[in-house]
């Protein structure tokens, strides 16, 4: 028996390319963009605090 993770095991994705950004923001198991909001609404997920392009 080992400590920790072995060294041959490979991570899980959790975060893919959204369709809609295109930002590698997009949950797998969630299935929404932690980006843009894709897969929750219809509209683009935007804060005032967050700076803007």
């Amino acid at each position: 028996m080992t400590k920790g993770t072995a060294s041959k095991m490979g991570g899980k994705k959790t975060h893919i390319a959204c369709r809609r950004c295109g930002k590698h923001a997009f949950h797998v198991q969630k299935r929404v963009c932690a980006s843009c909001g894709f897969g929750e609404t219809s509209k683009l997920r935007r804060y005032s605090w967050a700076k803007s392009k």
